[in-house]
């Protein structure tokens, strides 16, 4: 167990910082305080944020850090932040760590005990559903698929019985034939909705069933990266527990899965080739 004082100034703070998904009205006010204010910005990509430090004045040195340098890259920002300097990240857009780079870092200074502290901001995730008008709650963040088709298949499979609302991202040219995998494994029926170019001009939501949005987008070229929302089985399957227990604890068993004691009591009789009278009396200590 761990205890830790967000701003106890002992050591650099790790600002981990959302920034504007596409609108840039969308950042905070404290967001662009904590970009003005550290000694260094740890960008995903440098050439990106710049232009959103350019946009708001912000004259502060960055690094990069992504998939391709995070190991040579973490050791000399923790080093920065032992000297008591302070650093925000930021991914191109939205959250750092949710399917962006982040976490590395973030794992590495708690075990220093270094101080990180988040802000909140723009996510397009959750900004997509609470207007998709699917169940908002409960729901299952996924984010990218794997892009080879078995390895999709196979995923798909695993949540193939999820209640929840499902929220995936995907690029605009993979979109297809993702929903075609859908439609194979959750059924054309499935309610879905995309939404593409989030808090931008062309700001589109396509709602439908599985089958109704795949003609609409055969039709229809897709452009921007897309939040993909899959509504939940709403009849899942569920897989029954098969005791290997006595006859009564077979009984009790089911029971605690939601049978009534004679639906209970016939299935058992049923699954061990018996009678149902000799499971009943069994399981009441009769005889």
């Amino acid at each position: 167990m761990t205890s830790q004082r967000s701003f106890k100034k002992e050591k650099g703070i790790l600002y981990l910082v959302p920034t504007p998904i596409g609108n840039l009205e969308d950042i905070t006010f404290r967001a662009v305080n904590i970009l003005q204010s550290v000694d260094l910005i740890a960008s995903e990509d440098t050439r990106n944020t710049q232009k959103l430090l350019n946009h708001f004045e912000i004259n502060v040195p960055q690094k990069s850090l992504h998939e391709h340098n995070y190991k040579e890259r973490v050791p000399q920002l923790l080093e920065f932040l032992k000297q008591e300097k302070n650093i925000a990240q930021v991914s191109d857009a939205g959250m750092p760590s949710i399917s962006d780079p982040g976490h590395e870092l973030v794992l590495a200074c708690l075990a220093e005990n270094i101080p990180v502290v988040s802000l909140p901001g723009p996510t397009a995730g959750l900004t997509a559903l609470i207007a998709s008008g699917l169940n908002p709650q409960p729901n299952y963040f996924y984010g990218f698929l794997p892009r080879k088709k078995k390895e999709q298949l196979s995923e798909l499979e695993k949540l193939s019985n999820q209640e929840a609302t499902m929220i995936f991202y995907e690029s605009p040219y993979r979109v297809a034939s993702t929903l075609e995998n859908m439609r194979k494994i959750f059924g054309e029926k499935r309610k879905v909705v995309i939404c593409r170019e989030l808090t931008k001009i062309h700001e589109e939501y396509i709602r439908g069933t599985i089958q109704e949005v795949l003609d609409y987008i055969k039709e229809n070229a897709l452009k921007g990266e897309c939040s993909l929302l899959v509504a939940g089985n709403p009849e899942p399957i569920v897989e029954k527990i098969v005791s290997k227990g006595t006859l009564q604890e077979q009984v009790e068993d089911l029971i605690n899965q939601g049978l009534k004691p004679n639906e209970a009591i016939k299935q058992v009789a049923k699954d061990n080739d018996l009678k149902r009278q000799e499971v009943y009396n069994e399981f009441h200590n009769i005889g």
